[in-house]
């Protein structure tokens, strides 16, 4: 069985070999959104907002029906864009500015997307167990955030 590290750094080949074969944007986010919900165990939720005119717009994602627009500092999405950094919830149950999009997400990472100091969007991964992310999810999530924006 794989470690969670060896996990991660297929995944990061994969996206490398998906952005080298493509260029447009849009189909970049969404090919990344399925390789995540593929590969990640538990999840429930893969894909993108996107910030414009100021609020995060439902991007490209895999899972349910989900929530379309977000206001900066609402939400662990909303949060994570308005810091730029990197949210990792435990337990949403418990996180006071959480907004319920899906009841099945128990706990969720969310990595913001800035390129050249300018908030891109964010990347938002949802989880049907809690407490599924750790330092090693941050770790390569933002490297593999990193690697999609020199798509962009």
């Amino acid at each position: 069985m794989q470690t969670k590290k060896e996990v991660y750094e297929l995944l990061l080949l994969q996206q490398k070999g998906l952005l080298e074969a493509e260029t447009n944007w849009l189909a970049n986010l969404a090919n990344s959104s399925a390789l995540l919900n593929e590969t990640l165990q538990d999840t429930v939720f893969a894909g993108y907002y996107l910030f414009e005119e100021g609020e995060l717009i439902l991007g490209p994602f895999q899972g349910r029906v989900s929530c379309t627009r977000i206001q900066l500092g609402k939400g662990v999405c909303g949060e994570s864009a308005e810091k730029q950094e990197t949210l990792i919830v435990g337990n949403v149950k418990e996180h006071a500015n959480y907004i319920s999009c899906d009841s099945q997400a128990m706990s969720e990472i969310v990595v913001p997307m800035v390129k050249n100091g300018e908030l891109i969007g964010v990347l938002d991964i949802d989880s049907s167990q809690i407490n599924s992310y750790d330092a090693i999810d941050q770790q390569f999530l933002e490297q593999y955030v990193d690697l999609l924006l020199t798509s962009k």
